[in-house]
């Protein structure tokens, strides 16, 4: 079996916001008139994104990202909209406060294998990130812990490789349980409100700087599987 190597990923800034729903409005308003939308949009600029995320049975990702650790992890699987036929498995990583993310198309069979406890596939694939997967669940005991759902607005900058989304109606749904199900409808994980994430490379240009700005609000850790978390 031949593995390809991985292919090294930039890492990037990230800035999180929690803001109210007339902070979103007027936000969202003034991003409209200044960037383009991303092609995932549909008419009303917006999509639904489904993840479930993996942790270890001492919720190890959970702790570390709670406590700050400086080089955390985290696994999960994602679909968009209602279409489960396009899944990516993704890690998503932190070094030093950069952020980081790989990924890896999984078909509906291999889902649904992963998620029965059938994960020979994993080991037999010859793709890096799933091999990955396998030893973590092998070795530390990697587990579906919890649903994470929202509508997610995203805008895009080419300056600086800029993407600023505005995630809202946050729900969640328990361990592996009818994931796959786009129809279901989740626990509202937080009072009304939105998580504004501005993400860039080297540079944060000065029209996103000031498009982004809120009064009285600071950057500050903001993690929707952490919140999700709160339901378990």
């Amino acid at each position: 079996m031949t593995i390809e190597p991985a292919k090294a990923v930039s890492l990037r800034h990230e800035l999180k916001h929690q803001i109210n729903p007339q902070e979103d409005l007027a936000l969202s308003q003034r991003l409209r008139k200044l960037f383009v939308h991303d092609k995932h949009a549909g008419s009303d600029g917006a999509y639904q994104v489904t993840s479930l995320y993996f942790d270890t049975p001492y919720d190890s990702a959970l702790r570390e990202k709670i406590d700050g650790v400086n080089r955390r992890e985290k696994f999960r699987l994602r679909y968009y909209g209602t279409d489960i036929s396009l899944i990516r498995l993704e890690k998503k990583y932190k070094v030093n406060g950069l952020c980081g993310k790989r990924s890896a198309r999984m078909t509906l069979e291999q889902a649904e294998k992963l998620l029965s406890g059938e994960i020979g596939f994993l080991l037999d694939s010859g793709e890096p990130l799933f091999l990955e997967l396998y030893s973590k669940i092998k070795g530390k005991g990697l587990l579906p812990k919890t649903i994470v759902r929202y509508s997610r607005e995203a805008f895009l900058y080419g300056p600086g490789n800029v993407r600023i989304t505005l995630d809202r109606d946050i729900r969640t749904g328990l361990g592996n349980v009818d994931f796959l199900n786009p129809g279901i409808f989740y626990l509202r994980a937080m009072e009304p409100g939105t998580v504004l994430e501005v993400k860039y490379d080297a540079f944060l240009p000065e029209l996103v700087h000031m498009a982004v700005q809120i009064p009285g609000r600071q950057a500050a850790a903001c993690s929707k599987y952490a919140l999700c978390r709160r339901f378990d």
